[in-house]
């Protein structure tokens, strides 16, 4: 007798819709094809190169982008941590009991009548980048359309830069996506993720880079084959990828780097890593094997490393510049939370107290969404301890307590009705932050709440 058939009361069949059904109750969209296809494979104890292959995906982008979304989610819905590891033994401890409280409720029309009754998706609180399939992402289709199409040009760069928390990352994932459904092989290191150990060291920080993109390629690590003290460490990197990754595969490679600005805080990893890139992206010109590496490059501010120009990716290439929110953009999101802002009279308050920074805007339109506030109490309590952008300013307060130089240099904006200059380092970390707009060589405060929060705190750091 099958015993998935007949005794086992848990399926994968079942799990997927019981899953779904689940997110629907707390209000979240349903698993989409990919999501799927990876917890059929997990179901079945597949590796994620096995599923990839099997399904004509990259590797790398079901294990480090599809995956750990999927598990986050699946997570939401049991309020425990899941990872690949307990993944099937957790879904089918939870199922099973879930199953057995609700003996007398019959399982298939339970799961049925959740998704009648709950067909349209609502708003999560936002945080984060902005998942594939949410309903609540406010698409740039001009600037996703410049990347779609240079990315497929042969050793493409791409250099997308932004404040902090302005939708980079939501970019990004939209841009992995693509180049998936191309099937390219796609990789994404966030370098935030470098230990400082590792940024002490340019042969240690190769080192970790190729490990790692070797890893999310789903390939055989052979750097000890490739590395040659003679050589020089960037020598052997740049073989290695040539040599090795490059040559191994038929498909491009799609290589984000995302929070870049970690490696400027590091002068000596800096100066021989972003050459380094420049001369893979000048070696695209003239070698086929390079053709098949696509670099897109992420960071938070304009650069501040003393690299010679002509040394430099960050004059390469496509610049994608990231900017605030447009009135139109306002009250477009404002639609998808079904707030009628039809006369624009809401989107312009809001819009002069915040600008139209991407996660202030989305938090603003979420809140007064939920009817937990009004839009007057929001604006009125917005730059204090008690609004709901608290956390977001008491973040960039610890900052300036422990960089007064900054605090100093930020009050002068403050206390500027015009754009000023300001020594070029601490205009780059109060611009990282977000905390002032670049007009050229000069800075102005961002927006209002800025300006009102930090002109009273200030005074106590």
């Amino acid at each position: 007798m099958d015993r998935e058939e007949n005794s086992d009361p848990i399926n994968l069949d079942f799990v997927l819709k019981a899953i779904n059904s689940k997110l629907l109750e707390i209000d979240r969209p349903p698993l989409n094809n990919v999501e799927r296809i990876v917890l059929q494979g997990i179901w079945n104890y597949q590796t994620y190169n096995l599923v990839a292959e099997e399904a004509g995906y990259s590797p790398g982008y079901l294990s480090n982008v599809v995956a750990p979304e999927l598990f986050r989610r699946i997570s939401d819905v049991m309020s425990e941590k899941v990872t690949k590891k307990n993944c099937r033994a957790q879904l089918e401890t939870y199922f099973t009991s879930t199953a057995t409280s609700k003996k007398t409720i019959p399982r298939q029309n339970a799961i049925t009548l959740s998704a009648e009754i709950r067909p349209v998706m609502s708003p999560r609180f936002p945080c984060g980048a902005i998942s594939l399939d949410s309903p609540f992402y406010i698409q740039r289709s001009d600037i996703e359309k410049q990347i779609y199409t240079e990315i497929e040009n042969p050793g493409a760069l791409v250099r997308i830069k932004a404040p902090q928390e302005m939708g980079k990352s939501s970019l990004l994932l939209r841009v992995m996506d693509y180049a998936n459904r191309l099937k390219y092989h796609t990789v994404n290191l966030n370098l935030q993720q470098v230990e400082q150990d590792v940024c002490s060291d340019i042969n240690k920080f190769l080192r970790w880079f190729c490990a790692n993109v070797t890893r999310q390629l789903g390939m055989e690590l052979m750097l000890d084959g490739y590395w040659d003290e003679d050589i020089g460490c960037k020598i052997s990197c740049s073989l290695y990828f040539q040599d090795y990754l490059l040559n191994s595969i038929d498909a491009p490679i799609l290589l984000a780097l995302d929070e870049v600005n970690q490696i400027f805080e590091h002068p000596e990893i800096a100066k021989d890593f972003f050459p380094l890139l420049r001369s893979w992206y000048e070696d695209g010109k003239r070698l086929p094997v390079w053709q098949k590496l696509r670099l897109v490059v992420v960071h938070s501010t304009e650069i501040y490393v003393p690299l010679q120009l002509k040394q430099s990716p960050f004059n390469v290439g496509l610049p994608i510049q990231l900017h605030s929110f447009s009135l139109e953009e306002v009250v477009e999101l404002a639609k998808y939370y079904k707030l009628d802002w039809k006369d624009e009279k809401e989107a312009n308050l809001l819009i002069a107290m915040i600008g139209g920074h991407p996660a202030l805007v989305h938090l603003a339109i979420y809140h007064l969404s939920q009817r937990d506030v009004t839009l007057t109490e929001l604006l009125k309590t917005a730059p204090t301890s008690t609004g709901i952008y608290s956390s977001h300013l008491q973040r960039h307060q610890v900052k300036l307590q422990d960089e007064p130089e900054l605090a100093i240099a930020l009050n002068k904006a403050i206390r500027s009705t015009k754009p000023i200059f300001l020594e070029p380092i601490q205009a780059y970390k109060l611009n990282s932050m977000g905390l002032v707009k670049l007009d050229g060589n000069k800075v102005a405060i961002s927006n209002q709440l800025y300006r009102n929060y930090f002109r009273q705190t200030l005074k106590l750091i």
